[in-house]
């Protein structure tokens, strides 16, 4: 469930052909590019976000209200596979980014029952960092305080495709028998871990911002506002499940 796919130069909107297109247009016209009807605009990918998000709660208080380990199962390998297949077909997107959404919301609100369960207060908790992070890197990427160049795009991506590596061990080992050493422990080497992936996601949000910016300026079609809505979906859940892990080791 990588998201390094989103953020390869091989991505076709990502390509030197893309931008030459918009500087051919903006010397035709005299002018800096605007996007047509038929091309994305970070307006649009805003409200599609939205949209997700709000599909993502719907299926999270079903889930929550009517929790079955059925359901964070079907969330995490079902979302896993409709990931992938948007980041390989990303036209895709108006249809598998909803169902994203709707796997997801299954996830995060049985995992959130079973927190909730042993930790009073987590799931509050844990969401309000994840909007407090978001607000607090949206605001960092809207100064210009961290310019999201090549290279740190690309260390962020490596970054984030090594922690998903780990996951996808993890779960081969939740099924065979067998836990990756200090990461899921709990310990204080775990929760030191867990403290950089929530740095390692925060950075990502601004990947996340900025492809929406990119997209825009690169007139991007207009189905890649559902993709990139979809990948900042994926960097919130990441986060909120993340912050719930730790606050588990902190309390315990």
């Amino acid at each position: 469930m990588s998201l390094s796919n989103f953020n390869k130069s091989s991505n076709p909107m990502l390509k030197n052909r893309s931008f030459a297109k918009v500087d051919a247009l903006e010397k035709r016209t005299g002018g800096p590019f605007i996007a047509g009807e038929n091309q994305m605009t970070v307006n649009g990918a805003v409200n599609r976000t939205f949209i997700l998000v709000g599909i993502t709660l719907i299926t999270f208080l079903f889930s929550y209200a009517f929790p079955n380990p059925l359901f964070m199962w079907v969330g995490v390998l079902g979302g896993a596979g409709v990931f992938m297949l948007t980041s390989f077909k990303p036209h895709l997107a108006p249809i598998t980014a909803p169902i994203y959404a709707i796997l997801e919301g299954l996830f995060i609100g049985t995992i959130s029952f079973y927190y909730a369960s042993l930790f009073d207060g987590i799931i509050f908790q844990a969401g309000s960092l994840t909007i407090a992070t978001l607000l607090t890197m949206l605001l960092v990427y809207k100064s210009g305080l961290i310019k999201v160049t090549k290279s740190f795009r690309t260390g962020v991506s490596m970054a984030v495709g090594a922690i998903m590596m780990v996951y996808i061990v993890q779960l081969i080992g939740n099924w065979v028998g067998f836990n990756v050493p200090y990461v899921f422990d709990g310990g204080p080497i775990s929760i030191g871990i867990t403290v950089v992936i929530l740095g390692v996601a925060a950075l990502n949000l601004l990947l996340d911002f900025d492809n929406f910016d990119k997209g825009e300026q690169m007139g991007a079609p207009k189905y890649m506002e559902w993709f990139y809505g979809m990948a900042l979906l994926f960097t919130i859940v990441w986060l909120y499940v993340e912050f719930l892990r730790l606050l588990s080791y902190l309390r315990d």
